[in-house]
């Protein structure tokens, strides 16, 4: 996909759309814990961005983890088979909306893939550490917290990784060193978040992580999600000079999230348009556009006519 097409479109947001259509999200399964009761509401979402024009959804993963589902009361193979359900779900909403569209709609387009999302460990903790980095595992706890949820999603068949929203440099290594002992087929996209314009979250140099980016051959682009629209200029620029990777970005609505009070509040620095910043960052090598939290599917419809038209 990368190689056929200049402009590739991912989803928006999940857990703050479903939010947004009334479902409480604030537990600390997030999104993830419609997957037990009332996983249609969550293929509805992905049909929805599908229907926008979506070429890559993303699974409802990022905040399930073994962990997080014994926690919930469930068996850690009860909790293995929702992982993989987070992939089924996503595979139905595109067979779904693909076979309503026309076959001349169908040759506008690429069939969708499916990035299964691997969330920091951080999203677990759900206390807003995924926004500042600040927590400390060994390689080996950050390996066997993400080792079964990387296994479900491959095993379910999902069409690469989304190693998304990672705020901490010693996560996103030992993430891609034991990808490419264990999993070594995999590919996939690696996505930071930052809260300054030359360092992701915990403070890791950008060009550090541009290099780990650039050696490993199983990250097909990389970028930022999750991070003030104003910050992503300056962050693909210090990227740009260690990497030579398609890059990606999708960011929050323009609003900043306060992890501590779960509240979200405007950002003055915030101007233009989701599509208005993309076609700036278009200029610098970015190839795959979406948004994060509390961007909807008419977003990224927006984005779809407004990059590929």
């Amino acid at each position: 996909m990368l190689e056929k097409q200049e402009i590739i479109i991912l989803d928006g947001a999940l857990g703050t759309e479903l939010e947004n259509r009334g479902y409480d999200v604030s537990g600390k399964l997030w999104s993830a814990q419609y997957l037990l009761d009332q996983p249609q509401i969550i293929q509805d979402v992905h049909e929805c961005y599908v229907r926008a024009g979506s070429d890559i959804v993303t699974t409802s993963s990022y905040q399930a983890s073994i962990p997080a589902f014994i926690e919930a009361g469930l068996t850690p193979e009860k909790g293995y088979d929702l992982l993989k359900e987070t992939v089924f779900l996503a595979q139905k909403a595109i067979k779904n909306i693909w076979q309503a569209l026309s076959a001349e709609e169908q040759k506008q387009r690429p069939y969708p893939l499916v990035a299964g999302s691997v969330g920091p460990y951080a999203a677990y903790l759900a206390d807003g550490s995924e926004y500042t980095g600040d927590y400390q595992l060994s390689e080996e706890e950050f390996q066997e917290f993400h080792r079964p949820r990387i296994q479900a999603l491959l095993e379910a068949g999902c069409d690469l990784l989304a190693i998304e929203t990672i705020p901490n440099g010693a996560e996103a290594a030992a993430i891609l060193r034991f990808l490419a002992e264990e999993f070594p087929q995999a590919e996939a996209y690696l996505s930071f978040v930052a809260q300054s314009e030359n360092a992701i979250s915990d403070g890791t140099k950008i060009e550090e992580l541009g290099n780990l980016a650039q050696e490993s051959l199983q990250v097909l682009a990389v970028g930022f999600n999750c991070t003030a629209p104003h910050l992503i200029a300056p962050l693909l620029d210090g990227l740009g000079q260690v990497c030579n990777k398609p890059f990606l970005t999708y960011p929050n609505s323009g609003e900043t999230y306060n992890g501590l009070t779960k509240t979200w509040h405007d950002d003055p620095e915030q101007e233009r348009s989701l599509l208005e910043n993309s076609k700036l960052w278009q200029k610098q090598r970015v190839q795959l556009f979406g948004g994060c939290c509390r961007t909807r599917p008419e977003d990224i419809a927006q984005l779809a006519k407004g990059l590929k038209d």
